[in-house]
């Protein structure tokens, strides 16, 4: 079991950017995720299981629903909060940071969002205690990058609605208690609708053989003729962007979360280059690792700085979808290339269950796909720089 000694890299002094109650939330989650999953994490990944039992330490840290208002059983934390919790969270495992931000973006904040007030009080509460665990169903088999194609649809059966189709790779579709279902109707528009587990017709079966993000669970959800009640429909908001509305908050999150794997990768590759003797000498003191290493805090520092300057926007209601499309897939690529330098620079032990550096690897090569792809991303920058839609005629995106 390898001790957990991170050290977190602040080459700017960006905690003087954060209030007392920023740092005090920060370094909460962290000292909770050092004493409670670092030293079972390796092990649930290398099992491909996901550590249930942690479900109620993180509702106790606020990572479920960070921000959800306190009546509706959240702590009603700032953006910046939730995007810190996000960052020590995935700082240990992508996984993790998955299992929490789907519970409260996509789960919880719809129905915050969109729902009604007796779907705020029936679910919120229960879903800020991990009493019930939630999941999120948009990308279908045939239909990620272009969500809008979807073909699982519901009718209106007078008294229910009758909905069929199926939704793949959802984080947390095994275990959860309610799903957030996106859908058409039989005008082609869609809503969101709430479905539960144990109504007749709805199966989540398990994903396996994943060889990244070993520690979560991922599974399909099925609709076989599943009547779901007219109050389950979310009412305040419905067509393409309600959907995306959601992934807004969860994109955000990733770009916090990222910068946590990679501050990680960058402890663990700075420790053991200056404890790895190779020719007389720490190889920390050859010109190229001294390069890997100062092109790593340089590109973490800046990472950190775009997300702060955005968590100061959505705290303000000001950030766009494109602002937030730009640090998810410049904070995850980043992430990624310093995991791969990092692995490098461990030698041999780099692929070992001693590190965490080729767990993160894997991880954040789902991250840089899932919610909008790298490239995805790079064209909502495209289009948002020049007015000109580079998706299909009618200008929809992912």
């Amino acid at each position: 079991m390898a001790e957990d000694r991170f050290q977190a890299p602040d080459y700017y002094q960006l905690d003087e950017l954060l209030t007392d109650e920023h740092k005090l939330i920060r370094d909460t989650v962290r000292a909770w995720v050092k004493a409670n999953v670092s030293p079972i994490i390796e092990e649930y990944a290398q099992r491909a299981e996901f550590p249930k039992h942690l479900i109620p330490g993180i509702a106790e840290i606020g990572g479920f629903g960070p921000y959800i208002p306190v009546e509706y059983g959240g702590p009603g934390l700032d953006q910046i909060s939730y995007g810190l919790i996000m960052q020590e969270l995935e700082r240990c495992d992508s996984g993790l940071r998955s299992t929490s931000s789907v519970q409260s973006s996509l789960v919880m904040y719809p129905i915050w969002k969109y729902g009604n007030e007796e779907q705020r009080q029936k679910y919120l509460p229960k879903l800020a205690t991990g009493e019930m665990m939630g999941c999120f169903g948009l990308t279908e088999p045939d239909h990620g990058s272009n969500p809008g194609g979807m073909v699982t649809n519901f009718k209106d059966k007078g008294d229910h609605y009758l909905l069929n189709g199926a939704k793949m790779w959802i984080t947390n579709a095994p275990i959860a208690d309610i799903a957030v279902v996106w859908a058409k109707n039989e005008a082609g528009r869609i809503h969101g609708l709430l479905v539960e587990r144990g109504m007749e017709g709805f199966t989540t079966p398990e994903t396996h053989n994943k060889w990244s993000l070993r520690a979560s669970i991922t599974g399909e959800l099925v609709f076989d003729n599943v009547k779901i009640p007219k109050e389950n429909l979310l009412p305040n908001k419905s067509g393409l962007g309600a959907p995306l509305g959601c992934l807004d908050s969860a994109r955000y999150g990733i770009a916090w979360g990222a910068i946590g794997a990679a501050m990680d990768c960058y402890d663990s590759a700075l420790r053991y280059t200056k404890e790895r003797i190779q020719f007389g000498v720490p190889i920390a003191s050859f010109q190229l690792t001294q390069k890997k290493l100062a092109e790593m805090i340089t590109e973490i520092t800046k990472a950190q700085l775009l997300t702060w300057r955005l968590g100061v926007l959505r705290n303000e209601g000001r950030a766009t979808s494109a602002q937030i499309s730009m640090a998810k897939r410049n904070n995850v690529n980043m992430a990624l290339t310093i995991a791969r330098e990092a692995r490098q620079m461990h030698g041999a032990m780099g692929i070992t269950g001693e590190y965490s550096i080729m767990r993160h690897m894997a991880n954040l090569e789902s991250v840089v796909t899932y919610e909008g792809t790298h490239d995805i991303h790079l064209l909502i920058t495209g289009m948002d720089v020049t007015g000109i839609s580079a998706f299909s005629n009618d200008g929809s995106q992912f």
